[in-house]
């Protein structure tokens, strides 16, 4: 189960970021249409977040430092269903900008807020589930001796 989730995370969060590091700009705006962030701040974040998402994602594919990589995702994706729901909240017509585009919403679009949400939040319990439990034999952590066992996790739970 874990190898899944941390697949599925990692596979989406390396598409969201191929798709948006193409186009920094576009990723600007649509970081920018939540209206969250001051300027100076959502043009970083804009410019940072494909290239965390892409990093991210393949340390969880690899399954490389994947308490960590699990962690930040999760925290990533937690950060992504606030975003979407201030927006919802706040009455913004954005497209959420998760696989790219992003921004003001043209006439007669309706937001996919609620999907969205569903979404981000089903990865953000992968994210948890990949950060709790070992990362799986097909990961390099496990190839490389970098995991606790199952044995010794019990015995720490259990001290």
């Amino acid at each position: 189960m874990t190898t899944v989730a941390r697949l599925v995370l990692g596979g989406t969060l390396i598409a969201a970021g191929a798709l948006k590091i193409g186009n920094p700009s576009e990723s600007v705006m649509a970081v920018s249409a939540y209206q969250l962030l001051p300027d100076t701040l959502a043009l970083m974040v804009g410019y940072a977040l494909p290239i965390v998402e892409i990093v991210v994602g393949v340390l969880l594919v690899v399954g490389l430092m994947t308490r960590v990589a699990a962690v930040i995702a999760a925290l990533l994706m937690f950060a992504f269903v606030f975003g979407i729901g201030w927006a919802w909240a706040h009455g913004l017509r954005i497209d959420c900008g998760c696989f790219g585009g992003g921004g003001e919403l043209k006439a007669g679009q309706d937001p996919s807020y609620l999907l969205d949400i569903l979404r981000d939040f089903g990865l953000v319990l992968l994210g948890a589930w990949a950060a709790r439990f070992p990362p799986g034999r097909f990961a390099l952590d496990s190839a490389l001796g970098l995991t606790v066992s199952a044995h010794t996790d019990t015995q720490e739970e259990a001290a």
